[in-house]
């Protein structure tokens, strides 16, 4: 009697509306998604990219149909060559392998450069990001390795240790860059940053040698010059200055000898047109340059039998 009343329930019209019911809701529950504020969704149909959704709430045909991947556009990736960070933060931890493949590059000059380094990048095309690579990461790695070691190959190791670094990074990004568009990753590098460069553990102290004796060398070169520019300036204003005391004296001593030679040659000419007038006037003007400097003054008289003493007025 129960299982009769319970078949007389179960019927197949009510079976029709709770399938109807269970399946509304799951339209329902797989028609809607959800897209993050640094997200962008690709919409596919059947596996095939239709449309591409910003972020916030959209709706999409249920049941399969369509699926919706979501993308972070905004979000900043990195990949690290020649080390792996373990942990972040104020002490960072390395992981303690030796990733010597990817760091030890060639040099222009035939050395080896220990070189690690950081590629931070973005994704521009979600579309291509998905569909054109099959690994966006390994070949962004492997083009990374490429590009850098082509790069550092055309350098010397002077060059990629000390000055070249911040010229490299910029060539490899541009480079790096130009081959992901090419093969239509759908990649953004943002930024290339050397880490760390160094020579192989087992020739560091030697280089570090070499770099020592060059430092020494670039230090006794300067010195020298700061020593030539302090003491050639001066020997050379020195020199100029005794010089320009020489021909000032030559100078001084042509304008007096000049000056006399006028003086004498116009006494000559007053004395030949008045010998005795010029001769007194000489005399006399002798005696006064003579006379101030002389204590006791005497009178000489041919006719006197001893000189005569003049009053010394003065004292």
């Amino acid at each position: 009697m129960e299982m009769y009343e319970y078949m007389n329930l179960v019927t197949p019209k009510r079976i029709l509306f709770v399938i109807l019911g269970v399946l509304v809701l799951v339209c329902l529950a797989t028609s809607f998604y959800t897209v993050e504020a640094d997200e962008i969704a690709v919409v596919l149909m059947f596996g095939k990219s239709v449309r591409q959704a910003d972020p916030g709430l959209h709706f999409k045909l249920p049941l399969g149909i369509e699926n919706a991947i979501s993308i972070p556009v905004r979000k900043v990736f990195k990949e690290e060559f020649g080390f792996r960070t373990v942990r972040p933060g104020i002490r960072t931890t390395y992981d303690a392998r030796d990733f010597g493949e990817e760091s030890l590059l060639l040099t222009g000059d035939l050395n080896i450069a220990d070189v690690e380094w950081v590629v931070q990048y973005k994704i521009k095309d979600p579309k291509k990001y998905l569909f054109s690579v099959r690994d966006p990461r390994r070949a962004l790695r492997d083009l990374s390795e490429s590009v850098m070691s082509r790069v550092i190959g055309d350098r010397t190791v002077t060059e990629v240790l000390t000055v070249g670094r911040i010229e490299i990074a910029a060539e490899v990004k541009q480079h790096l860059q130009t081959l992901l568009d090419l093969y239509e990753t759908g990649l953004d590098v943002a930024n290339v940053t050397l880490q760390d460069v160094n020579p192989p553990e087992k020739v560091k102290a030697a280089f570090n040698a070499v770099n020592e004796a060059k430092q020494e060398k670039d230090r006794l070169i300067n010195d020298a010059w700061r020593d030539y520019n302090q003491s050639v300036p001066k020997s050379k204003g020195l020199a100029q200055q005794q010089i320009s005391e020489a021909e000032g004296y030559a100078l001084k001593r042509v304008n007096q000898a000049q000056g006399d030679a006028d003086k004498f040659n116009a006494i000559r000419t007053e004395y030949q047109n008045a010998k005795e007038v010029t001769r007194q006037r000489l005399y006399l003007e002798a005696m006064q340059e003579v006379l101030p400097q002389v204590k006791e003054i005497y009178i000489i008289d041919d006719k006197a039998n001893t000189p005569i003493p003049i009053l010394q007025l003065k004292e």
